[in-house]
């Protein structure tokens, strides 16, 4: 592992530049400002939201506010896919800043499941953590942690901290040097 610490990090601080704009039907009080943004590949747009928000409300009435969802030429971006996927999928081919269409009203019910807070969030990447280490460790890592190593792992990926991040997914990524590897190598395949 300490190896591929260039590697690592690397992957960690890989940025897409995005450009927020808001929905041209969307009801403003003045012209909406696009709003740019250097995007992690390996966070979410759930971690991003309350930026793009607070850039976007600052033109619109209160009253025309509602939950917040994200487009891309037309197709609604979910919110538990990672960043660097969601543009690996739909727009990996097309000129950079990455052109992201913010939404206020009409929430595309049979597209999106909805995210009404952070935890939501967490909850969900926590699982998709746990999923792995069952496959990988027969879920004996994630069981020895305690809650603060949960949640250290978690704020180091919402706040964008390296070192805090690594510091405990370090343990999820190793294998013991008698056991000649993991027992399954997790992965999802998405289309």
């Amino acid at each position: 592992m300490t190896d591929d610490k260039d590697v690592l990090r690397d992957v960690w601080f890989g940025r897409i530049p995005t450009c927020f704009t808001l929905y041209q039907d969307e009801i403003t009080e003045r012209e909406a400002e696009p709003y740019y943004l250097l995007l992690p590949r390996i966070s979410y747009l759930t971690l991003v939201t309350d930026k793009v928000k607070k850039h976007f409300q600052k033109v619109m009435r209160q009253e025309e506010v509602s939950e917040i969802w994200f487009e891309y030429e037309g197709t609604p971006l979910k919110w538990h896919y990672p960043i660097g996927l969601l543009f690996d999928l739909h727009a990996s081919n097309t000129a950079l800043p990455w052109s992201i269409t913010v939404h206020f009203k009409n929430f595309p019910e049979k597209d999106l499941l909805h995210c009404h807070s952070k935890d939501v969030i967490e909850a969900h990447f926590m699982a998709c953590i746990k999923e792995a280490d069952a496959l990988k460790h027969k879920s004996q890592v994630i069981n020895e942690m305690q809650k603060k190593d949960h949640k250290q792992l978690w704020m180091g990926l919402q706040n964008d901290k390296f070192e805090q991040f690594w510091a405990i997914n370090r343990k999820l990524m190793e294998y013991p040097p008698e056991e000649n590897g993991f027992r399954y190598i997790p992965f999802r395949i998405y289309q």
